[in-house]
C-alpha cells in the first residue's frame, strides 16, 4: 500500500471532505445573493446547501466532472495570471515606460498569448509535431535554420524597440 504524506492526501478528505466544503460553500454563496428561500434565511439556506452538498458527495460521476473542471479553472488562472504578470511588466507601471500606441499594444498581447499558449503546452509535455513533418522539418531542422530564426527574432525585437523609440519622441534634439 502507498503510504500516504499528508492528511489532505487520506481518501476521506480528498474524495468527502473538500467537495462537500466546495458545493456546500458555492450553494450557501448562491442562496444567499439570490435570497430564494427568502431574506435573512441563514439557517434555511445552510440546511438546504448542507443537504444538497451530501446528495452531491454520494455520488462519484459529479464529483469527478466538478474535480475535472476546478483543475481546468486553477490552470487558466495561473495562465491568465502569468499573461497579465508579463503584460504588466511590459506595458505599464510607475517605473516603466509606458507604451501609448494601441497598435504595439496589441502586437505584444498576441505575442504573450502566443507564449503562454506555448507554455502550457511544454509545461503539460505535449510533443510537438510539427518539427516531425515536411514544413516543420524544412523551417526547422535544416543547417541555417538556428542562424535565420535567431537572426530574424532579434531584427524583430530591434524594429519594435525602435518604433517605440521613434514614435514617442526618444531621439528628441536638445
Amino acid at each position: 500500500m502507498v503510504e500516504q504524506t499528508t492528511i489532505l492526501e487520506h481518501f476521506i478528505v480528498k474524495d468527502f471532505m473538500l467537495p462537500f466544503v466546495f458545493i456546500f460553500v458555492l450553494l450557501f454563496a448562491i442562496l444567499q445573493k439570490t435570497k430564494i428561500l427568502g431574506d435573512g434565511k441563514k439557517q434555511l439556506d445552510a440546511i438546504v446547501a448542507a443537504v444538497l452538498s451530501l446528495i452531491f458527495v454520494s455520488f462519484a460521476y459529479p464529483k469527478a466532472i466538478v474535480s475535472n473542471l476546478v483543475l481546468v479553472l486553477a490552470v487558466a488562472l495561473v495562465l491568465v495570471f502569468v499573461g497579465l504578470l508579463i503584460w504588466g511588466f511590459l506595458v505599464g507601471g510607475e517605473a516603466k515606460v509606458t507604451i501609448q500606441d494601441k497598435w504595439l499594444k496589441w502586437v505584444i498581447a498576441i505575442i504573450i498569448v502566443v507564449f503562454v499558449f506555448f507554455a502550457l503546452l511544454w509545461s503539460a509535455g505535449v510533443k510537438s509535431e510539427v518539427l516531425s513533418s515536411k514544413v516543420g522539418g524544412f523551417l526547422f531542422n535544416q543547417s541555417w535554420s538556428g542562424a535565420f530564426w535567431s537572426n530574424l527574432f532579434f531584427l524583430v525585437v530591434i524594429a519594435i524597440v525602435l518604433a517605440v523609440v521613434l514614435k514617442s519622441g526618444g531621439a528628441k534634439k536638445s
